[in-house]
């Protein structure tokens, strides 16, 4: 059988470095390859889009777009890492309902959800479904992630530049205008964007994205456990712990649920690696769907 060709566009970025390592040593796709002098040429590009099956984009918004554009006319199917789709294309978290697993089968063209996003649709989607919140409902959320999540510039300044106040967690997204926040309404079908606060710290991978919920306990483990009883990527946990680290899912592309809490007031948490599930797990387990691989091949 022919083996699918994989070309990935933007290699050179974190994501697309972390992409090109997971799939190289795989035998049943063949990575197309660009040499590093003509990353930037457009004829070659679009040769290698006319000639992939799959095409990754690991850009910069505006660079996707026009990417999408060069690719206009080949027959590959495209994965976006970047925000510039999240909206409009098909969205890659095939977890949420058979009908969006199966609506990543049958795409040309998926985005690759957002790190923060991931961890906030995770515990919102099945609360919103159960009825627990309203649609009208502004909804709360922080999260914590890793360094790694800031791209080459902030690994660059935590590794080889640090300053005193590279040591402390960081609040940011302090305008109230995350690039994340569009994906999480439409995904959600909230009316109103949530409030959502990030915060990056002093550790290279591994986030926490947390809510509160007026809600009972048992409640919430029942909607999560049905939710998602069957995806072998997601675990639920009746949390019990007095603390919850975030890098304990680090170097992994499984999503766990905590739900931490009482009768009548709990704290929901999806905790995960910013890199895995978050980013390039997401994305190889969204290209296994696209190519008909079994869907977990080469997830850690």
């Amino acid at each position: 059988m022919k083996k699918p060709k994989v070309y990935i566009d933007g290699q050179a970025g974190t994501t697309g470095l972390q992409i090109y390592e997971r799939l190289k040593n795989r035998d049943d796709i063949e990575l197309l390859l660009i040499d590093e002098e003509k990353r930037k040429d457009q004829k070659e590009r679009k040769k290698l889009f006319e000639e992939a099956d799959l095409s990754f984009l690991c850009l910069p918004d505006q660079a996707a777009i026009e990417a999408v554009e060069l690719a206009q006319g080949s027959n590959t199917k495209i994965i976006d890492a970047s925000t510039a789709h999240r909206t409009v294309w098909t969205y890659g978290f095939p977890e949420l309902s058979k009908a969006h697993r199966e609506k990543i089968r049958q795409a040309k063209y998926v985005a690759n959800p957002g790190c923060h996003a991931t961890g906030f649709i995770s515990i919102v989607y099945p609360l919103i479904q159960a009825n627990i919140f309203d649609k009208s409902q502004r909804i709360h959320a922080f999260s914590l992630t890793g360094y790694s999540g800031g791209g080459k510039k902030m690994i660059q300044q935590y590794e080889n530049q640090k300053t005193n106040e590279l040591y402390a967690p960081r609040i940011y997204g302090l305008s109230m205008d995350h690039k994340h926040l569009p994906e999480m309404k439409k995904i959600c079908g909230l009316a109103k964007e949530p409030l959502f606060n990030p915060i990056v710290d002093d550790y290279y991978n591994g986030m926490i994205v947390s809510i509160q919920v007026e809600a009972n306990k048992e409640a919430l483990l029942n909607v999560y456990q049905t939710a998602y009883q069957q995806e072998l990527n997601i675990e639920v946990v009746d949390g019990e712990a007095s603390m919850i680290s975030a890098n304990e899912m680090k170097d992994s592309d499984r999503l766990k649920i905590y739900v931490n809490g009482n009768a009548e007031a709990c704290i929901v948490s999806a905790v995960f690696d910013n890199l895995g599930k978050g980013a390039c797990g997401a994305a190889i387990q969204n290209m296994n769907l696209m190519l008909g691989i079994e869907e977990y091949k080469g997830l850690r």
